[in-house]
């Protein structure tokens, strides 16, 4: 027999290996406390709009805060949420919004609950609570009373306020 044809002959009529044919490993995760917050196209979160009034109406008018139609708050179950509001562009011993093209100003208070009352005031850059039931559809508690005067000339009134959500 030729060396070749003996050494594969040899190979043929050796017995099999045990083999190791599976092994276990570890999988894990770990979730962090947090939240996530998408604003869609813009960067709005929404807006306060206290409706068109006539320049000579002088009382308190009040709305809620209306989010944009692709604001998404979620957070971890159990995240503490608080926010902050930033006096806005017009600050000046209250937030106000003021005239396009105009100096002109009408003067705004907000507040963190409906009932609109003293206590639930929101101070400039004051972090407020934000309470929530569902973890995955948190809504801001947000509230405001235009001060019309009676004196405003006709116009758009606006202010830009700058919201920052801690956890």
């Amino acid at each position: 027999m030729q060396p070749f044809f003996a050494l594969i002959a040899g190979l043929l009529m050796m017995p099999a290996a045990d083999a190791v044919t599976s092994q276990s490993f570890k999988v894990s995760a770990t979730i962090v406390p947090g939240c996530a917050v998408a604003t869609g196209s813009g960067g709005l979160l929404g807006m306060l709009d206290f409706g068109s009034h006539n320049g000579v109406e002088s009382a308190p008018v009040s709305t809620s805060f209306v989010p944009n139609g692709a604001l998404s708050i979620a957070c971890t179950p159990g995240v503490s949420l608080s926010m902050s509001i930033n006096g806005g562009q017009n600050y000046s011993s209250v937030r106000r919004m003021k005239r396009s093209g105009g100096t002109e100003l009408v003067p705004y208070r907000l507040y963190s609950s409906s009932s609109l009352a003293a206590n639930s005031e929101i101070g400039v850059n004051q972090a407020i609570p934000v309470t929530y039931t569902n973890s995955n559809n948190i809504a801001l508690p947000l509230f405001g009373v235009a001060l019309l005067t009676g004196f405003s000339p006709a116009g758009t009134y606006s202010d830009q306020l700058t919201v920052t959500l801690s956890w």
